[in-house]
């Protein structure tokens, strides 16, 4: 990225690295704050790959997908390179048209993406079946080589978690946990909750701590408000309503 900001005038070139440091920073976070830094350096340069794909993604994450298809097509065609592919093909599944998706997946590109690509790529490909009714051919098309490996990698945690979705999906639980417990392993990072899946699957209910704290407080609040001199009086009604229940003296 910094060979290409290169290509523009200094004061320019640190305007525009500025506004897209604020898109990486706000995009988990803030999607939308993001979105707006990306437009700002759209504005300033357009020509730039790496602004383009920056949009792209911006606007991937606010669920603008034909916005994203628009910018990733625009800086694929300025690098000529097939990392975009498999978000690319996303965007479509989030436009409505899972079979475009699944017709990308059977492109040469495909052939050309790394690893970490190939199974983004599955995990799309996936989706779109999921997208079409296509359930057992979801969990098929998860069932590979990078599903079977022990080893962990990045992708690992999400590909194991989505098989395990899709096993959950088509009622066959006893499987679906034990991928989710794999997942799970695999997630250093907390990038998914199959951790959450698990206990909802054990039956195990989690109750906010927040909420328990709150309701504790509520009650001291309750006693510390307590008036003392109503306190005394109803420990005087007390005392009165027991001396008429005594018996009276016998001449």
């Amino acid at each position: 990225m910094r060979q290409e900001l290169m290509s523009l005038p200094k004061g320019l070139a640190e305007d525009v690295a500025r506004n897209l440091v604020m898109v990486a920073d706000l995009i988990d976070e803030d999607p939308e704050q993001a979105y707006a830094y990306s437009r700002i350096a759209l504005r300033l340069a357009s020509r730039v790959a790496a602004v383009r794909e920056a949009a792209g993604f911006a606007a991937y994450a606010t669920q603008k997908y034909s916005e994203a298809l628009a910018e990733f097509r625009a800086a694929r065609r300025m690098t000529g390179g097939v990392e975009l592919w498999p978000v690319m093909a996303d965007c479509e599944r989030g436009m409505g048209r899972p079979e475009r998706a699944l017709a990308m997946a059977g492109e040469p590109e495909v052939q050309k993406l790394d690893k970490a690509g190939q199974v983004e790529m599955r995990l799309v490909a996936a989706g779109a079946r999921r997208d079409m009714g296509q359930l057992d051919a979801a969990i098929v098309t998860l069932q590979s080589p990078e599903l079977a490996s022990t080893a962990v990698h990045p992708w690992t945690a999400r590909l194991r978690y989505a098989y395990a979705d899709a096993l959950l999906a088509a009622d066959r639980e006893t499987e679906a946990r034990e991928w989710f417990a794999k997942a799970l392993e695999a997630d250093k990072d907390g990038a998914t909750d199959a951790s959450d899946r698990l206990a909802e699957l054990d039956g195990v209910e989690f109750v906010d701590a927040i909420d328990e704290i709150d309701d504790e407080d509520a009650a001291e609040s309750r006693t510390e408000d307590a008036d003392p001199a109503d306190e005394a009086d109803e420990v005087e009604a007390e005392a009165d309503a027991t001396d008429e229940e005594q018996p009276g003296d016998r001449g």
